[in-house]
């Protein structure tokens, strides 16, 4: 069975590569020191603060397979092939229906976080964005009901 790939930039995937470092060499340390301060206090049974650095053991852990899967299978995404044209990597300058403003940037799922204004393709508003270019009007279906927007920039 093939593995799914994971669409993200060069910066995303440099950022997902320092995390991993930290995991394997700082926090991985940290846990193990504390799990064998936790024993040396009390040993392992009844003792919260030893279930406690478990349970960020198995975090840690979780995270750092979960890292190395998605840097595996990671597919870079290139520099936009055609200028002024919505693709993966871009991005892009929008005004709504009531006249605000905001830039997205159009990246995978994995390095998705709208709070830095960076939206997944696979979201309805970057799957509607996507292909489209300079001057087009894109609605979007969301549970709050049609949302208008006009794109103003690519880059």
């Amino acid at each position: 069975m093939a593995q799914k790939k994971f669409l993200i930039t060069k910066e995303g995937l440099a950022k997902l590569e320092r995390e991993l470092q930290h995991l394997l060499t700082v926090r991985r340390v940290e846990v193990a020191q504390k799990i064998k301060r936790a024993r040396e206090i009390g040993g392992t049974e009844n003792n919260a603060e030893y279930e406690d650095a478990k349970n960020e053991q198995s975090f840690v852990e979780g995270r750092i397979l979960m890292l190395e899967n998605i840097i595996k299978n990671a597919m870079v995404i290139e520099s936009p092939a055609v200028p002024g044209v919505v693709e993966l990597g871009d991005k892009v300058l929008v005004q709504n229906q009531d006249g605000k403003i905001e830039q997205y940037t159009i990246v995978g799922s994995t390095e998705a976080n709208p709070l830095e204004g960076k939206i997944s393709n696979e979201s309805p508003v970057g799957k509607a964005l996507l292909g489209k270019k300079i001057g087009d009007q894109v609605d979007v279906q969301t549970p709050g009901g049609v949302l208008k927007l006009l794109i103003m920039d690519v880059s």
